[in-house]
């Protein structure tokens, strides 16, 4: 899976998460650029996030995704395996 799959996908899911068909995540995208991401919507997000790749975060990576590039990183990781 290359990074322009991860992020088309990753666009779908926050396209549906937020309802909002004109968002187009970048790596430097962050919760200050999508308007209803708050603490709820991020754990629908990363719920949404999950299904899409069939995969689960770890509490620690969770924590530690400062913008989209990290979970995008992270899930490019887990296809690898």
């Amino acid at each position: 899976m290359d990074q322009r799959e991860v992020f088309d996908r990753l666009n779908r899911v926050f396209r549906d998460v937020f309802d909002d068909e004109t968002i187009r995540v970048t790596p430097n995208t962050t919760a200050d650029d999508i308007d209803d991401w708050d603490s709820l919507e991020h754990i629908t997000l990363i719920s949404a996030v999950e299904r899409e790749f069939r995969m689960k975060f770890k509490m620690g990576e969770i924590s530690s995704m400062k913008n989209v590039g990290e979970m995008a990183r992270i899930v490019m990781e887990r296809a690898k395996r």
